[in-house]
């Protein structure tokens, strides 16, 4: 996600504001207030806190809600149409918009949409939005590894259809009857649910045989395609905690190294050249003499 526009690039009264949404001190008193609001939200969903601080609460629920809005306007000030170059504020924007929106008739469903504001803790604590930036890093990797798991539970599905599907038992029909009955009972396989008494027992009293295909799919599925998930988020995630600056002074070390190789290099070449130019002029001394001979 690209971030703001920087403070240092500010002038006048906006670089002011800008500094002032940035501090640390807002940034904690945003944090209170978002811990605070998911506080009232909850205490909202008991009936009988409602009718006892109903008023109060709502109340607390629409400072907060000024008070979000009034951050979101100082840094549209501030920050002006460079705002939107962060995807955190627009994130943020949208959160806040969405509650400003009536809670009648067909939005009524947007108050419940209400405890989606607790989400600005991700953009407002740098450790959460470490991890959501790892975790959108490791979605082209997590992308590939599902379609491979697509591609075994369709081969699976497909089989399994064909060879217990075509049984007349009513359970060997509910669930291999046909594709999608059978990738939901090998999705039930996969994440070990009542795998053994519940589907893989009962299929091996028609089907004796049935384990050979049920005891692969399980060790190649749950522990081995889904880890290749845990490693990826693991790696993306050991990624984002790396510090930027031990990067940079690796990508230096790294150009220096590159930089005294191609320099040595370069000597040890100039020196066979002027080896070998020596090596001429002694000839042609050599034949000077002979002929002056």
């Amino acid at each position: 996600m690209v971030e703001p526009l920087n403070v240092s690039d500010i002038q006048g009264k906006r670089k002011k504001i800008a500094t002032l949404v940035e501090g640390k001190s807002f940034v904690r008193t945003i944090t209170l207030l978002i811990f605070l609001n998911s506080v009232t939200l909850g205490l909202e969903t008991n009936s009988l806190m409602v009718e006892q601080y109903g008023s109060l609460l709502f109340a607390i629920d629409k400072v907060i809600l000024l008070i979000f809005s009034l951050e979101i306007l100082l840094k549209l000030y501030a920050y002006r149409l460079q705002f939107f170059r962060s995807g955190w504020n627009i994130f943020d924007f949208s959160i806040v918009s969405i509650a400003w929106v009536p809670a009648i008739g067909p939005f009524s469903i947007l108050r419940a949409f209400r405890v989606l504001r607790l989400f600005r803790l991700l953009s407002v604590v740098p450790q959460m939005r470490r991890v959501v930036g790892a975790l959108l890093h490791s979605i082209p990797g997590m992308l590939s590894v599902a379609g491979i798991l697509s591609l075994i539970f369709y081969i699976c599905a497909v089989l399994t259809t064909s060879l217990f599907g075509s049984h007349p038992d009513p359970q060997m029909q509910e669930w291999f009857g046909s594709i999608s009955s059978s990738l939901y009972t090998l999705f039930q396989v996969m994440t070990l649910e009542s795998w053994s008494m519940g589907i893989v027992r009962p299929t091996m009293e028609l089907f004796p045989l049935s384990w050979i295909f049920f005891l692969p799919f399980i060790i190649v599925t749950s522990f081995a395609v889904l880890n290749l998930f845990i490693g990826i988020i693991v790696d993306a995630m050991q990624t984002a905690q790396t510090d930027p600056r031990e990067n940079d002074l690796k990508e230096i070390k790294e150009f220096t190294h590159l930089e005294l190789a191609d320099f040595d290099n370069r000597f040890d070449r100039l020196h066979r050249e002027i080896k070998s130019l020596q090596d001429l002029i002694t000839q042609q001394s050599k034949g000077r003499r002979s002929s002056e001979k």
